[in-house]
């Protein structure tokens, strides 16, 4: 049985759609939180990656977020040139970048996770806590899987 909406099928019914336009809007309410801070949901997720964990490489960073190389390096000379990264070499291999938030990078992070989560909750507004809870779990699942 097919997936693919048949030509009279409503686009509000195709799941592609609906998974797209939602990230769009999703996309558009955070980077407009996110704005006043200089940065935009991907420099967002590239700080909250830092943010946890001990100083990555460039590579790690990367791959957790699921994006190439030359991508992750545009992202990063970027926040590096706002002061809110900074690469060094590392010590236990010079052929490698590490890659860690700066004191101001911690603080815009902070506050940028503030704006975030109200972002996320006006964009969750129209349904239950409930069904959103329900929603993040079926998410997780339709990864996982």
């Amino acid at each position: 049985m097919s997936t693919e909406a048949s030509p009279g099928t409503d686009l509000h019914d195709v799941l592609a759609y609906l998974l797209k336009h939602a990230h769009l809007k999703f996309a558009a309410l955070t980077d407009a939180a996110l704005a006043p801070f200089g940065i935009d949901g991907k420099d967002f997720g590239a700080l909250r990656v830092l943010a946890h964990r001990e100083p990555a490489s460039q590579l790690q960073v990367a791959q957790t977020l699921g994006i190439d190389r030359t991508t992750m390096v545009a992202l990063l000379d970027a926040l590096e040139d706002k002061g809110i990264v900074r690469r060094r070499p590392d010590p236990a291999d010079r052929r490698r970048n590490v890659v860690e938030l700066t004191e101001p990078g911690l603080t815009t992070y902070d506050a940028a996770t503030v704006a975030y989560r109200k972002a996320e909750k006006t964009f969750l507004a129209a349904i239950s806590p409930s069904a959103s809870a329900q929603f993040r779990r079926t998410l997780r699942t339709l990864l996982e899987n």
